[in-house]
């Protein structure tokens, strides 16, 4: 059974799938452990250091990926310099696991099963109890949260906490998150520890208590209807209730020092959470840091991987920014791989359990079909869109 690490070739990802630490456990396990050269460059850890822990260096993509058994990736497959498609590269029969997001990019998951390829998408996680060490979606957004409170903190033109001199009393910053999910509470806890009064909002009124339990005030808002999907995501609501959430949120906004949003809705636009009538009000000097900017952004005026100025308000849009912490995202997500990948192998060989509900949930494709409704589902109106 061979596994292979490869390369990312995504401008500006820094992470790589597995790091040495996991490899070196892998190989204990009698599992053989490709590499290809350069991997783990950019997250500081070097082809000395994999192949202390046991594995085999690849020096040519192609070999790597053609003789991979299951092919592990952090970022989606993309084109290569040389006009190919890294799928293409896997043979017939493979298995791929990464982040392939297949709900915003179905005809990902059309290429794959057209090749054969089995593919299991980190995004499809279950969130349940025995899933939570594989679920990558988690611990990234985990550091994106963390690191967007870092962001705002350089970018604020004041402190974040109080402080007492023999200047005066510097008031705390206040801090308004918007989204209580993995990254929202870190958000949380992180601005928390720099001394900020935080408030925090979500459609979901039963993260309440864990909004309160990490110090923040919780803003509730009455919507009269579901808003939590399966697994414990937020929902994509109706206009009535978007239009309401906006009433409540605008004057929290407007008196906050920094606002972070990381409302996302999988498959879909982010929801629009910060107009720009409320940009306008906000006070100059404040800062907006835009989680779901990738998706569109929760805040009108985000502008993707761009800093922008609106009537002296500073919206920025980050991309990517697990890729940012490199050592500790390729750590965790290297975790995450290798908790799924002792599902995938029994005695030695690969094994697709679809008895297994973490299996099931998390593989696309296989044996040339899309086994995943929802993908289907995203296809379809691809297709319809594309016809139109």
């Amino acid at each position: 059974m061979r596994l292979a690490v490869a390369k990312e070739i995504e401008v500006g990802e820094r992470r790589v799938a597995l790091v040495p630490d996991t490899v070196a456990r892998l190989v204990k396990q009698g599992i053989e452990v490709l590499v290809e050269a350069g991997a783990g460059e950019s997250a500081f850890f070097t082809n000395t250091d994999y192949e202390t822990a046991g594995a085999k260096i690849i020096n040519d993509t192609d070999t790597l990926w053609q003789e991979a058994d299951i092919l592990l990736k952090v970022g989606i497959p993309k084109e290569r310099e040389d006009g190919r498609l890294e799928i293409d590269l896997l043979r017939e029969g493979a298995v791929i696991v990464s982040f392939l997001n297949p709900l915003g990019e179905p005809a990902i998951a059309q290429r794959l099963a057209q090749k054969q390829i089995t593919a299991l998408s980190m995004e499809m996680i279950p969130r349940t109890t025995r899933a939570q060490s594989m679920d990558a979606l988690s611990s990234q957004a985990s550091i994106a949260g963390y690191k967007a409170v870092l962001i705002a903190a350089a970018a604020l033109p004041k402190y974040f906490p109080m402080l007492t001199t023999a200047a005066g009393t510097i008031a705390p910053a206040k801090v308004f998150i918007m989204g209580a999910g993995v990254a929202g509470l870190q958000a949380i806890a992180t601005a928390r520890r720099l001394g900020a009064v935080v408030e925090a909002f979500d459609i979901r009124p039963a993260v309440k208590e864990e909004v309160q339990s990490l110090g923040a005030k919780f803003v509730e808002v009455q919507l009269n209807e579901d808003t939590v999907a399966d697994g414990g995501y937020a929902k994509e609501v109706s206009e009535a209730a978007k239009q309401r959430t906006q009433e409540v949120v605008a004057e929290h906004i407007k008196q906050s020092d920094v606002v972070i949003t990381t409302a996302q809705v999988p498959g879909k636009k982010a929801p629009l959470l910060v107009t720009e009538d409320m940009v306008v009000n906000m006070k100059p000097g404040s800062v907006i840091v835009d989680l779901a900017a990738e998706q569109g952004g929760n805040c009108a005026c985000t502008e993707p991987g761009k800093d922008v100025q609106r009537n002296g308000v500073t919206i920025i849009g980050p991309i990517n920014l697990p890729s940012s912490m490199p050592v500790h995202a390729s750590q965790l997500y290297s975790k995450n791989l290798s908790s799924l990948v002792q599902l995938l192998i029994k005695d030695g060989n690969l094994d697709i359990n679809f008895a297994d509900d973490i299996v099931s949930a998390a593989c696309i494709t296989h044996a040339g079909e899309i086994r995943n409704q929802r993908v289907k589902e995203a296809l379809a109106t691809l297709s319809s869109a594309t016809a139109g």
